[in-house]
């Protein structure tokens, strides 16, 4: 039950590479500036709703796909953590490194085929919507959290496709759109409902304990949560989550 391809060590102490997975190096790799700052809202923002899932008492945390690091400096200043990030474009993870204490550069697909041993063990692993960018979410969900301690945290976020807008554009008008951010952002390569996400969490070994809806009513505007939240006790309710985050824990 739960409650409502080359890695390079950027900073920190330690230094290594591993190889990049064929086809998808972080040479062909970046975000353009146009492009970056379309998405910086959605890809640059600390996260609160993550942050409130990620246990306080954790010390050493794993944040995949971290971006410019403005989750991992967060909570760095909210307790005492060491935050190790992983962000697969060299632009965010260069901004990444001077907040975060060690920044891996490099495709997460072929960094967790064989997670290196050097990276440790974690307390906490955060997958805050990078899972639907990834050929195959589950195998490197279910590697990354492996390197949990006993009793380790998984936070995952995901946009949730049963979203009302889908439904609209596909059923209605036949289409899907292709965006810079949001449920249809033209780099997701997987979609998933709340039963779906949490299915891939247990499959990881790490079954949802606590999960949090992020409510809207129009698509841009977080600021419509309010008005949507008022159908959270109708049958609308799965039809007005634009993003499901969730909490899970290893057994130890």
């Amino acid at each position: 039950m739960f409650q409502e391809t080359t890695a390079t060590v950027i900073g920190g102490r330690s230094a290594g590479r591993f190889k990049a997975a064929a086809g998808y190096s972080t040479d062909n790799v970046g975000v353009q500036p146009n492009l970056r700052e379309q998405r910086r809202w959605a890809y640059e923002n600390p996260r609160p709703e993550v942050q409130a899932l990620v246990p306080p008492a954790a010390e050493r945390i794993l944040d995949l796909g971290c971006a410019s690091g403005a989750l991992g400096e967060a909570l760095k200043a909210r307790q005492e953590a060491e935050v190790v990030g992983v962000e697969v474009d060299p632009a965010y993870a260069d901004d990444a490194s001077g907040r975060l204490d060690r920044v891996l550069t490099g495709d997460l697909e072929d960094l967790f085929v064989h997670p290196p041993g050097e990276l440790g063990r974690f307390d906490c692993v955060i997958a805050a919507d990078v899972l639907e960018h990834l050929r195959d979410p589950w195998r490197v969900l279910g590697s990354a959290t492996a390197l949990l301690n006993p009793g380790g945290t998984a936070v995952v976020s995901l946009p949730n496709v049963r979203y009302w807008e889908t439904l609209w554009q596909l059923g209605v008008r036949g289409t899907w759109p292709r965006r810079s951010e949001g449920i249809f952002d033209r780099t997701h390569l997987r979609w998933f409902t709340a039963s779906d996400a949490m299915q891939m969490m247990e499959g990881a070994g790490v079954p949802v304990t606590e999960l949090s809806r992020q409510y809207r009513l129009k698509p841009g505007d977080w600021q419509t949560a309010r008005q949507a939240r008022r159908f959270s006790r109708t049958p609308l309710r799965p039809f007005l989550v634009f993003q499901y985050v969730m909490a899970g824990r290893r057994a130890g």
